[in-house]
């Protein structure tokens, strides 16, 4: 492998880390509006996020690297609890809950996170590489 596959191996790792990263922060972000309610009867709640990612290809370098296609919203429906005594409850007594279920978000952060470590993974195997070859060189 040359030098210059290694750099390419490493732009396209490095666009993975960033691309998970954001999805660990949009995740984040999902958790911690997990329980936000609205305050009156016609507010929504917080919405879930997604995270779509995208191949583009890299013309300089020659090599296709992931990035964020965009971040949209869930459209799935609100879940509802009765709390008459609720600012956001509706005539009936309902209050909507955002449609954040924290178990798939846990899991989408564990598979976001196995990502991440793999391409830290192939990051330092061809930094390991790169090194190797430089000491060759310089012999």
């Amino acid at each position: 492998m040359s030098e210059v596959e290694l750099f390419k191996s490493i732009m396209v790792s490095a666009s993975g880390l960033r691309a998970q990263s954001e999805r660990m922060r949009v995740i984040a972000e999902n958790l911690a509006n997990s329980e936000t309610l609205p305050q009156s009867p016609n507010e929504n709640p917080y919405r879930r996020k997604t995270v779509d990612f995208k191949s583009v290809l890299d013309r300089e370098a020659g090599v296709d690297i992931v990035k964020i296609r965009k971040v949209g919203v869930d459209k799935s429906d609100f879940k509802k609890r009765y709390d008459p005594g609720h600012p956001g409850a509706d005539k009936n007594g309902y209050v909507l809950e955002p449609n954040v279920n924290s178990l798939i978000e846990a899991m989408d952060m564990r598979e976001a996170q196995r990502s991440y470590e793999a391409n830290i993974s192939a990051l330092e195997t061809a930094r390991a590489m790169l090194m190797r070859t430089i000491s060759i060189i310089n012999r």
